[in-house]
């Protein structure tokens, strides 16, 4: 893991512009929301996926760093007044605190099309054609039928009681979607079969879902200082959790249920797919 955080480090330190540019303020702020912090758990599932199938790594680099610069513009704009308000993201002020809302918001844009730039700058598969295909579905993933689609549902669920299907609809898409879109663009920087893909598909549904569950445990059971952010908030603003639903000791069980399921989703890659095995049952077990 700490191998593939400094190599997804490195890349995005290369491909983000250089602060001495203008505008200067713009691009200092776009290197702070992006490097220096958080987990890469997205990169780490492209890099795994990428392995599975025997995916030349430096391909793997550009899908990687598009969609964890997706993930991280996605955390800007979270974290404005206007959406989440939070005041505190990796243990560091938010961008909107640090910088001001208006540089917030320009620093989410230009991250969100500096992944696309990314993406599409360098060879990522051996067909065009599946190169074309994959900046889709990042683009899908990221849209009204993927992140920011969930995002919305989340927003207008609040103050609201959702059964535990709607919550596995929204978070299959807020949190999920992108999840699944870094498994499956790893794994297509290589040549996998189709049965492989409908396996990693599936891990990834799964781990996506638990790494949800995980959070909303987290946020309701651990400190600001071991989160990094301010815990709490989700109760604090009246927002359906699985916790909320299910309660604490549920939510541990169906963790545990999905972690089940995302490893037997495997059995298609047999040992090839030991990283992401040991990612599933870090996204589970992270601070339990």
């Amino acid at each position: 893991m700490q191998a593939r955080q400094d190599r997804i480090e490195q890349v995005l330190a290369s491909m983000l512009p250089d602060p001495a540019i203008a505008p200067t303020r713009l691009h200092e702020a776009m290197r702070y929301a992006v490097l220096g912090g958080g987990k890469r758990v997205r990169p780490l599932l492209a890099y795994a996926a990428g392995e599975a199938v025997g995916a030349d790594p430096a391909r793997v680099d550009r899908v990687a760093a598009a969609v964890e610069l997706i993930h991280a513009y996605s955390l800007v704009h979270d974290d404005l007044p206007c959406m989440d308000d939070d005041v505190l993201r990796r243990g560091r002020p938010t961008v909107h605190v640090r910088y001001d809302e208006a540089t917030a918001m320009l620093v989410g844009d230009s991250l969100q099309s500096l992944a696309f730039e990314v993406i599409a700058e360098g060879t990522i598969a051996d067909d065009p054609r599946v190169e074309r295909k994959m900046v889709a579905m990042l683009a899908r993933a990221s849209g009204s039928r993927g992140m920011a689609g969930g995002q919305a549902v989340d927003l207008d669920s609040q103050g609201k009681i959702l059964s535990v299907p709607e919550l596995e609809f929204m978070h299959g898409h807020k949190t999920g979607a992108l999840i699944l879109v870094a498994v499956l663009l790893g794994a297509r920087c290589g040549n996998p079969s189709d049965a492989e893909i409908a396996g990693l598909g599936r891990y990834a549904k799964f781990v996506g879902l638990a790494f949800q569950v995980v959070d909303d445990i987290l946020d309701a059971t651990a400190s600001t200082e071991t989160l990094g952010k301010t815990a709490g908030k989700d109760a604090d603003a009246d927002k359906p959790t699985f916790v909320s639903a299910m309660g604490i000791s549920r939510a541990k069980g169906f963790a545990d249920e999905l972690l089940a399921d995302a490893l037997a989703s495997l059995d298609i890659v047999a040992e090839r797919g030991e990283r992401l095995r040991e990612i599933a049952r870090y996204v589970v077990a992270r601070d339990r």
